[in-house]
């Protein structure tokens, strides 16, 4: 009966994982932030590369919670990969406020006529200085 139980959780969690992943990606998708991107960057010959390196980047990262290994890769290129994943999350955020037009309700209904670089560079360094803190002070999140 054990065993009977142990296969089923097996499937539900795996079943589980491949619903989510196929949201997760879906929502990339639906959003535009890989058009979006090679657009502004005038990359659009590459947008077949960026579909990758994001579908292999959430297997890898899926693989990485699921299995314990290490990849010597050192500082330097440990932050560079921060800053890669930083970088996406943040366009991926902008793209989301961007399709739900929130900056122009905010703009609307806050009166903002000028000064709106400002503000989502507010945004985006309160951003920046909570994940800082969130990773460099030890224990912040179990507070």
């Amino acid at each position: 009966m054990e065993t009977i139980k142990a296969i089923m959780a097996v499937i539900l969690a795996f079943s589980s994982g491949i619903i989510i992943s196929g949201a997760v990606f879906a929502f990339i998708a639906i959003i535009g932030v890989v058009p979006r991107l090679a657009q502004k960057t005038r990359t659009e010959d590459k947008i077949r590369f960026y579909e990758e390196a994001i579908i292999w980047g959430g297997i890898i990262g899926t693989a990485s919670m699921i299995y314990d290994f290490y990849i010597p890769i050192g500082k330097f290129f440990a932050m560079l990969y921060a800053g890669c994943i930083g970088i996406f999350f943040g366009c991926l955020a902008v793209s989301l406020a961007e399709i739900l037009n929130v900056i122009p309700i905010l703009t609307r209904r806050g009166r903002i006529q000028t000064g709106l670089k400002y503000f989502i560079l507010a945004v985006a360094l309160g951003k920046l200085m909570g994940a800082i803190i969130y990773s460099r002070v030890p224990g912040f999140y179990y507070m």
